[in-house]
């Protein structure tokens, strides 16, 4: 059987490759959102929906022909183009089913937006090398980890793929299609995860997995984001005051500057905070439990609470639920997901009495059945136990 399988890595792009990079990202952005102000003015008009097919059709057929001045949409990669449009037309169908908001324009240099490339036909291959990789309108181009894209062509086809830029780096994601490897073994025994925010992650066998936002490298990290962001604002407000004749190219390179200087510092720490996430579902599934137990969290809900929005946005438990759910199903791990509202802090795990009237500061529970535990290991048990759930 085939698997599909996406590669991240960071790459090392000449001049010439940087500067077809920006500009087919450049393209891709007008595109996109010359695609959601043409669909909105089109049902405004006549009351219909644009498909990514017909408003591609008019745009090289009607559109750039017609004026000229519009010739660089058509110097880029067309399947970049092309992609835009369909990224466009997949915000507008979710926003139709309500799965998301009305789709926002994408604002310069504040929008992630990726140069897409393809395998067009099924005897071309898109070939890679341990140290770099080809990219079709771009060439070949240097990896910085070295042979962690797989390069074997006969076993492992690269599908698709996006160049992305943030903070000053490159980076290629690619599709692979690989054979899908045998499953582990696994054990007779679950396992119930409680997500929280002292801790990020209490298990049900015992292991406790620390909040990294609360280490000292972290706190380094946001200590210096704060000032840098202090300085960048700063520079900011002395750009405001001077007059349109005073205002020079240095002053405002200098606050680019500042600002990548803050990009960095961003990025950095959410790569530390992804990694962590990464390292910790790779310990859960090396026990290899027949199932894991997790609690549907309403993250919307307490993203409300101005007190702790910060402190559950850094814990990122969606990408934590994502991550293991795609690992689960690798793996061939059941991944259970109990209801938001079951009571997995306040219920005894030894004799099921709830204890409605818990708050959030006790710590440990006592129940009157004599049955002494830490409340958000209690919490693990009871979630591992659950026998009303749903397959995730």
């Amino acid at each position: 059987m085939k698997l599909l399988k996406s590669y991240k890595t960071e790459i090392n792009p000449t001049v010439e490759q940087k500067q077809i990079i920006h500009k087919t990202i450049g393209v891709c952005r007008y595109v996109y959102n010359f695609y959601l102000a043409y669909n909105k003015e089109t049902y405004e008009k006549e009351k219909r929906f644009v498909t990514t097919n017909e408003f591609s059709k008019w745009l090289n057929n009607t559109f750039v022909p017609n004026n000229q001045e519009y010739h660089w949409i058509k110097e880029v990669s067309s399947k970049s183009v092309k992609q835009s449009i369909i990224n466009g037309e997949k915000s507008f169908k979710r926003f139709f089913k309500g799965q998301s908001r009305f789709p926002k324009f994408k604002k310069k240099n504040k929008s992630d937006v990726k140069m897409y490339f393809v395998k067009t036909d099924a005897k071309v291959i898109i070939p890679c090398e341990r140290h770099r990789i080809k990219i079709p309108t771009l060439g070949w181009m240097r990896i910085k980890e070295k042979g962690y894209i797989p390069t074997n062509c006969n076993t492992h086809i690269i599908k698709s793929g996006a160049v992305s830029y943030k903070a000053g780096k490159y980076y290629v994601s690619v599709l692979v299609e690989e054979q899908e490897q045998n499953q582990p073994q696994l054990n007779d025994f679950g396992l119930g995860i409680d997500l929280g925010l002292k801790d990020f992650a209490i298990c049900s066998n015992g292991d406790i997995y620390k909040n990294i936002n609360k280490t000292k490298q972290v706190k380094k990290l946001e200590k210096k984001l704060k000032r840098e962001q202090r300085s960048l604002s700063r520079k900011y407000e002395d750009y405001k005051k001077l007059n349109k004749n005073e205002r020079e190219v240095a002053t405002r390179q200098n606050i680019q500057k500042q600002k990548l200087k803050v990009q960095k510092l961003h990025h950095k720490l959410d790569n530390m905070r992804t990694d962590y996430i990464n390292k910790v579902i790779s310990e859960l599934v090396k026990t290899k439990p027949m199932w894991i137990t997790i609690e549907d969290l309403n993250i919307k809900g307490m993203m409300k609470n101005r007190h702790l929005s910060k402190a559950v946005a850094q814990q990122k438990f969606f990408e934590f639920r994502t991550k293991l759910t795609a690992k689960c199903n690798e793996l061939g791990i059941e991944l259970r997901v109990v209801n938001r509202f079951y009571p997995s802090s306040k219920t005894c795990h030894n004799c099921g009495c709830v204890k409605s009237d818990l708050k959030l500061s006790d710590r440990i529970y006592n129940c009157e059945c004599g049955y002494i535990e830490d409340r958000d290991y209690n919490a693990s048990l009871n979630l591992r136990d659950c026998q009303i759930y749903k397959i995730a």
